[in-house]
């Protein structure tokens, strides 16, 4: 197990024998009866190398813990889309936070486990078998790498009629079945405690109600204590407050209620799709655990080499670049050939080619789909050629691209109430190891 993380945080949550998440949601409530304000963990998803790289970097500044949330779409045994399996991810964040110099909390996740929720198993329509054998050899190699934290998601049932919602009872059921496997290899192999995430912001998850939600906790609550898990309970149950891909709003109202209720439990309300949220100081108001913020950062990624771009163009026309990269038409190029833009269609378009759509669309579209494809040689023989020809002109592309990145995270860091949150932590009986 590779040691990614060595704060003095991590090493007591280890002497005591609490899951590092645990003890960070543990912190922060105390923090806030004693007056102060409260925090929202700020979770990243790694989508990129830009990105890793600039989420620690924003974790520095911001003086707090970094969370990952990882999709098996991104890191996984085939290497996702990343190119990254969930050791060599780990190895690389460890290298990072010693080349960036960070010594905080990181703390590393798998985001969205459940059947179908990796885009090949849907694509291949893999039997509900075999997906979840698929998915229980990830749970047990993320445990192996040194992971803090899964998230279980059996919400989509693929064996369903068009338009027909999985059954409560169902996902209870797969969830608690899921939770149980994991637990049962971590402890057959003596591995540190983990924390675990449970439920989805989606409606097909079937938690689109208070009752339901109700319903859901309470289920699992009595079926876990039924496997001899009563001191198993997720930290986090993901909420639907009122966030999607492409809308801005966080639901402070409808928040609260979750909030509120979780609470009840002894969990907290986890937010995803936070993407360029209008309102995300209301997060730490209404009690909000954590928040996952992912496709914003890929399009920050992209607005930095548009950037790059243009200046490249102006360069090229003043004589001082021979070739230019062609970076631009090397990300529609291959956001169009990988097929996956059409994950994104709308009902409208369901007739029409990639070229028949508006440039607005189109440019979304590409936006959105990049995470899919920086991994693509003709994307990286593209970028090295960009970056190569602002380093003759004495112009640090990285920096350019990766400052873009770490200035949105850092809007979330400061707006959930975590700058400095490191020091707290560490002055809280966890600094003297």
């Amino acid at each position: 197990m590779i040691q990614f993380d060595k704060s003095n945080f991590r090493q007591y949550a280890k002497k005591i024998d609490i899951p590092i998440v645990d003890l960070i949601m543990n912190k922060i409530k105390s923090a806030q009866n004693l007056g102060k304000a409260n925090s929202t963990l700020f979770a990243a998803c790694p989508n990129s190398e830009a990105v890793l790289k600039a989420s620690i970097m924003a974790a520095k500044r911001a003086n707090a813990p970094i969370k990952f949330a990882a999709t098996l779409n991104q890191v996984d045994l085939d290497g996702g889309y990343t190119g990254w399996t969930q050791e060599s991810f780990i190895k690389h964040v460890s290298l990072l936070t010693e080349e960036i110099e960070f010594y905080g909390p990181v703390i590393i996740a798998v985001d969205h486990g459940g059947p179908w929720l990796k885009d090949l198993s849907a694509k291949d329509n893999w039997t509900f078998e075999q997906t979840m054998e698929s998915l229980k050899v990830s749970f047990a190699t993320a445990l192996f790498a040194g992971y803090d934290l899964i998230h279980v998601d059996p919400t989509v049932d693929r064996t369903l009629e068009p338009g027909k919602t999985i059954d409560i009872e169902t996902v209870i059921q797969r969830t608690i079945d899921l939770v149980a496997y994991t637990e049962g290899f971590r402890r057959r192999f003596g591995m540190r405690r983990i924390s675990y995430e449970v439920g989805t912001e989606e409606v097909h998850g079937g938690l689109a109600d208070v009752a339901t939600f109700r319903k859901f906790l309470d289920g699992l609550k009595t079926g876990l204590s039924k496997k001899g898990l009563a001191d198993v309970w997720p930290i986090f149950i993901v909420g639907k407050v009122g966030t999607d891909l492409g809308t801005t709003l966080f639901d402070p109202k409808v928040a609260e209620e979750l909030v509120k209720i979780a609470g009840e439990y002894n969990s907290y309300i986890k937010g995803h799709y936070t993407d360029y949220v209008e309102n995300p100081q209301d997060y730490p108001k209404v009690g909000i655990g954590a928040a996952n913020v992912g496709p914003e950062f890929t399009e920050e990624e992209y607005n930095g080499l548009i950037e790059l771009i243009d200046i490249e163009e102006r360069l090229y026309q003043s004589g001082n670049v021979g070739k230019c990269s062609m970076m631009k038409q090397a990300l529609k190029g291959a956001v169009v050939k990988s097929g996956r833009w059409e994950k994104w269609r709308k009902s409208v378009e369901s007739d029409m080619d990639f070229e028949q759509l508006s440039t607005e669309r189109q440019e979304w579209l590409i936006k959105t789909g990049c995470r899919y494809i920086w991994t693509n040689p003709e994307v990286i023989n593209a970028r090295k050629i960009l970056y190569g020809n602002m380093q003759k002109n004495n112009i640090d592309a990285e920096k350019i691209v990766l400052e873009r990145i770490t200035t949105a995270m850092l809007k979330y860091y400061k707006a959930f109430n975590l700058i400095d949150l490191n020091d707290y932590l560490n002055s809280s009986g966890c600094g003297s190891m």
